[in-house]
């Protein structure tokens, strides 16, 4: 069965409310400096969410589609390799980072988002997701972090 949060881009309220509970999370964090997002479906509510807590939004990309000099990370996927890039001067040492994406299955990506922001001497503040598939086990891939997901399926 496949998980998706395409339904609830459509609600204007529900997706109204699903940023409002992201933000009220990530402000409970405290003090935030940035939101990095995994293309593609990340972007849209890791954007919403720095907009609404008062931080920057860094994409991070596949190879190739950023315009400037990239960190990469190389990370597994259940089916093969993948990478993911952001400009290389997007983070300096000290600053508090939100990963986000919209779904939490494996921690592939986002245990890989995480790298990319601790290799530009940041620090990961947490993880947020709205739907994670926890039977898949992505919470044990990112022992260590603050993970938040607003949906939870267990099977």
């Amino acid at each position: 069965m496949f998980k998706d949060i395409t339904p609830l881009l459509l609600e204007p309220q529900a997706l109204g409310e699903t940023v409002e509970l992201l933000a009220k999370h990530a402000e409970s964090l405290g003090g935030i400096d940035y939101v990095i997002a995994a293309e593609a479906r990340g972007f849209i509510l890791g954007a919403a969410v720095a907009t609404r807590i008062g931080a920057g939004f860094i994409p991070a990309r596949k190879p190739g589609k950023l315009p400037s000099v990239v960190s990469s990370v190389e990370y597994e996927l259940e089916y093969g390799l993948d990478t993911l890039e952001m400009h290389s001067d997007a983070l300096a040492g000290g600053k508090r980072v939100l990963v986000h994406d919209d779904l939490l299955a494996t921690g592939g990506t986002a245990k890989a988002t995480c790298s990319l922001v601790e290799e530009a001497g940041a620090s990961v503040a947490g993880c947020s997701f709205v739907i994670e598939l926890s039977f898949l086990g992505g919470r044990e891939a990112l022992a260590g972090y603050d993970v938040h997901a607003l949906i939870d399926y267990t099977d």
